[in-house]
């Protein structure tokens, strides 16, 4: 039998369903972390299996820069109106317009990426493997390795989420998925800096 406070403290730190985090706690022996990573789990492939769903729905989610020198409008698709308006939604499109604000990303992910941008990346950490005079299938390795650091910089949902550091931006989406129990997407987004040309 686990304890109904156990239940109710993991319920408000993760924003998991009662019986699923009454489940998570039975399965983990009543061990917080253990169970907070068996509703991660679980809330990766609820993710996974509803990321196909239509997302006809939304918000424009919006910032400007305390100095006001910086503002930012990004696009969150999700499937129905009553989640648009729901207050975990509405604070994911905020933190993502914050998000945008502060590291400029160059597009959503990797898979938006212009393949000439891409392509000129690879050439650049190839040149530099060989001139650091590393073995060709060495080279290959590290040149991966530099782009999943690159992608890390310039794809919205591979960077690290400023306000959480142990999570990156998908893991937030992901997160936010699992509590509201939706498929959501980032549409689109515009960030404009004053005196920055476009």
């Amino acid at each position: 039998m686990v304890d109904a406070q156990k239940v109710k403290a993991l319920r408000d730190k993760t924003g998991a369903g009662m019986m699923d985090c009454k489940k998570a706690l039975q399965d983990s022996g009543g061990d917080e972390e253990k169970a907070i990573n068996w509703l991660r789990e679980k809330g990766l492939s609820k993710a996974q299996k509803r990321a196909g769903r239509a997302t006809s729905e939304g918000w424009i989610g919006s910032y400007i820069h305390s100095n006001g020198k910086i503002g930012v409008l990004v696009e969150l698709k999700c499937e129905t109106d009553f989640v648009a308006k729901s207050d975990q939604f509405l604070q994911l499109a905020k933190d993502l317009a914050m998000q945008i604000a502060a590291t400029n990303p160059v597009c959503v992910s990797s898979d938006d990426l212009p393949r000439e941008l891409l392509e000129k990346e690879r050439e650049f950490y190839i040149n530099q493997a060989q001139k650091e005079g590393k073995p060709e299938h060495i080279a290959q390795k590290i040149v991966e390795g530099r782009l999943e650091k690159y992608y890390k910089e310039v794809c919205l949902l591979h960077q690290t989420f400023i306000k959480d550091d142990s999570k990156s931006i998908q893991d937030h989406l992901n997160d936010t998925v699992v509590v509201l129990g939706e498929s959501i997407r980032i549409g689109r987004f515009t960030r404009l800096a004053l005196g920055e040309e476009t």
